[in-house]
């Protein structure tokens, strides 16, 4: 049965730069194939339909994951070549799948990319399953949703995501949750603004 893995995207701007983003695509358990639903609007999307190539990483870095997620990359994390196809691999993923864009659907905002993996590396072991870690990654999508949030919703959510990461965080996660958290909080676009 498919299911979603959490990830990040990397694919190349049209002056040859990194684009790093956070990405859940629809996968099998073999990851022979993914499905990526970027919206039009995003730049993930728009390199991908120009280049049809892009590498899905698989991480436990949730201080890369929350940064990417809000575009605050600067610097930006350590990168190689990918010898495979035109891109670049994170070189602090555990593993990387550099893949091709087989079909593209964009009649609706959010667009269906089904995608081939054609090669694969493994950079290091993952971690492993850890709580914090994981609210990290919630925290990091209700910011990108933020706008359809009410602030009810996204003090609820944040209050019981920050229990997790108190409990069972390390410096990584406290650090990640709280920068997610500021943002939230100084973005112009959401509720916590004046708080």
């Amino acid at each position: 049965m498919p299911l979603i893995l959490e990830g990040i995207v990397t694919t190349t701007n049209a002056d040859g730069q990194p684009n790093i983003s956070p990405m859940g695509p629809i996968v099998a358990p073999d990851l022979r194939t993914l499905l990526l639903r970027p919206y039009q609007t995003s730049r993930t999307f728009q390199n991908l339909k120009r280049t049809g190539v892009g590498i899905f990483h698989v991480v436990d870095n949730v201080s890369l994951l929350a940064r990417a997620a809000v575009g605050k990359l600067d610097p930006l994390p350590a990168l190689s070549p990918c010898l495979e196809i035109p891109g670049y691999i994170l070189n602090d993923a555990c593993r990387w799948y550099a893949f091709r864009v087989c079909s593209l659907a964009d009649a609706e905002p959010r667009t269906r990319l089904e995608c081939e993996v054609l090669s694969q590396g493994h950079l290091r072991d993952f971690f492993g399953l850890n709580r914090a870690k994981h609210a990290v990654v919630e925290a990091a999508i209700l910011v990108t949703r933020m706008a359809w949030s009410s602030r009810a919703e996204l003090e609820t959510e944040f209050a019981r995501l920050a229990t997790l990461v108190e409990k069972t965080g390390g410096e990584q996660e406290h650090q990640a949750f709280d920068f997610l958290f500021n943002y939230l909080r100084q973005s112009p676009n959401t509720c916590f603004a004046d708080s």
